[in-house]
């Protein structure tokens, strides 16, 4: 088990409290998956380990913040075993990423979002059994794609899509896939926002009175500040699928 002891990222301020979970509350936030489903087999199997070494734990939490479909040929692994965690040591919590709402976009309308084929959309539709060739991108072929994928989807896997919400908050912190909009005020944040921005909130260093705990936007190593996590160490290219570890005002992490 490989666990990363060391706080990356900025030294907390002298002047400033940490963010603090609930006494008693463990929770393990864990980046985008993106179809590898052998990668969170792995993680899940150090998870295990590392929660049945700790004691003193009054609840457990395994926060998954998004983006478990498109660019692995797992996708369709990946949601059969979200959809049906149930897990003795933890609650498990599903977030939606941006990738889960684009293949919504996609079966919703398939020739205006035709675009997420090209972003990793081609190997969902692998995972399920479907073929569509690169150079088969016509609009015909598009929503024969789009048919088959529905028609082969099993129930189950489209009402885990629909109903996964966009954030979840516990004590200080806040889970979320990408991160939230600097000068808005939580309440008002635009959904899209929540899956989708980047920059303009990563480069902000905004503190909104809480921490924030995202994937989306891929870091060599994970980020450890004050106000932010970022888990999102792009496992689909790097075989790195990380975990933040988080316990009263600790942060460690776990990664495959």
């Amino acid at each position: 088990m490989r666990v990363l002891r060391k706080l990356f990222g900025k030294p907390e301020p002298d002047d400033k409290q940490p963010y603090r979970l609930p006494a008693g509350q463990l929770v393990y936030a864990v980046g985008d998956i993106h179809g590898r489903f052998d990668l969170l087999l792995r993680l899940i199997e150090r998870i295990e380990a590392d929660r049945s070494a700790r004691k003193d734990i009054d609840e457990c939490k395994l926060i998954f913040l998004g983006d478990y479909v498109d660019r692995g040929f797992q996708s369709k692994d990946v949601i059969e075993w979200l959809a049906n965690a149930d897990l003795s040591w933890a609650d498990v919590i599903t977030l939606r990423g941006n990738h889960e709402e684009m293949l919504l976009d996609f079966l919703r309308d398939p020739a205006a979002n035709e675009a997420w084929l090209h972003y990793g959309g081609m190997a969902v539709l692998a995972s399920y059994g479907v073929r569509l060739r690169e150079n088969e991108i016509g609009d015909y072929d598009v929503l024969r794609a789009a048919s088959e994928l529905e028609d082969t989807m099993p129930l189950s896997h489209m009402a885990f899509l629909k109903g996964l919400p966009l954030s979840y908050r516990l004590g200080d912190y806040f889970f979320v896939h990408a991160g939230l909009r600097p000068g808005i005020e939580l309440e008002h944040q635009d959904e899209r926002d929540l899956m989708f921005i980047r920059q303009d909130y990563t480069d902000s260093g905004h503190d909104f009175g809480f921490r924030i705990v995202h994937g989306h936007t891929g870091v060599q190593n994970p980020v450890n500040e004050r106000a932010r996590v970022a888990v999102d160490t792009t496992a689909y290219a790097t075989g790195r699928l990380t975990a933040a570890v988080l316990f009263v005002d600790q942060t460690e992490f776990i990664t495959t």
